[in-house]
């Protein structure tokens, strides 16, 4: 596999190739992964919750998420590397510049950040210094305490009107990627349609340019619960390896998110 980059996945979009995208944390499952044939690794700090046990997202450090993009960054080769911008390390343009710099000093190649266009200056501040940037629309799950619980967002006319509206203005800003998370499938698929940039899912539809999945549901090893949005691959092959490689098939195929997999 040649080494992917933003401009390969724009690339796989216009040509209508499904993006496989899963979260990694260390050298070893990045380096499977990697080998694999995945088209990009999150450092997620979903790593809250599925390395430390904490209820969510928010307790993660910046110095967290940079030891982990070094440790996945060492098993990459090709392998386009994602790190999560932690809560409350982007609250504003001169925090999130100098946070930013730390993980792409540990090895990221793009950051993540959540919220729509009250972002749109620091996405611009970010761009022009060299540093792309990931969106991230639909349940954010740093804002987990807003929403009142991690629930599925966008299903009211208004809410979903605003978010097309703030997935065009995320990309004029120069994001080069949006996640979706947990919205209905139609309204995915309609924020696909909007922008030019590709569009990430997990628990949007298969109408999104790719999907991703936190590497525990995928491989069924999450000591919580299964989202309805996953797929236990591990189950289905009885090796990891061939687990994402299946992911991975699936996704391009369109068969993953299945009907039961999505909101309506």
């Amino acid at each position: 596999m040649a080494k992917i980059t933003t401009a390969s996945l724009l690339k796989m979009k216009q040509q209508g190739e499904k993006i496989s995208t899963i979260t990694a944390y260390d050298a070893s499952f990045a380096k499977l992964f990697d080998q694999a044939g995945i088209h990009a690794i999150l450092i997620g700090d979903s790593l809250g919750m599925v390395l430390q046990g904490q209820d969510d997202t928010l307790p993660v450090t910046i110095e967290e998420m940079a030891y982990h993009t070094q440790c996945v960054k060492r098993g990459v080769t090709d392998t386009l590397i994602i790190a999560d911008m932690p809560f409350m390390t982007y609250a504003n343009k001169d925090q999130a510049l100098s946070n930013a710099t730390k993980l792409m000093q540990a090895g990221a190649s793009m950051v993540k950040m959540e919220g729509g266009a009250w972002l749109n200056d620091t996405i611009s501040a970010l761009v022009e210094r060299g540093i792309p940037v990931c969106a991230h629309l639909g349940l954010t799950p740093q804002s987990v305490n807003v929403f009142g619980g991690f629930k599925v967002q966008g299903r009211d006319a208004d809410k979903a009107k605003q978010m097309i509206e703030d997935a065009k203005l995320l990309e004029a800003a120069g994001a080069q990627l949006l996640v979706l998370e947990c919205i209905p499938s139609d309204l995915g698929k309609a924020i696909s349609e909007a922008i030019t940039i590709p569009t990430i899912g997990i628990g949007a539809g298969k109408d999104t340019d790719g999907q991703i999945l936190v590497m525990h549901d995928a491989l069924g090893i999450s000591c919580s619960y299964m989202p309805k949005f996953s797929r236990n691959f591990l189950k289905d092959t009885g090796d990891i390896k061939k687990a994402v490689e299946l992911y991975i098939s699936e996704v391009a195929l369109g068969n993953f998110p299945g009907e039961e997999h999505i909101f309506k």
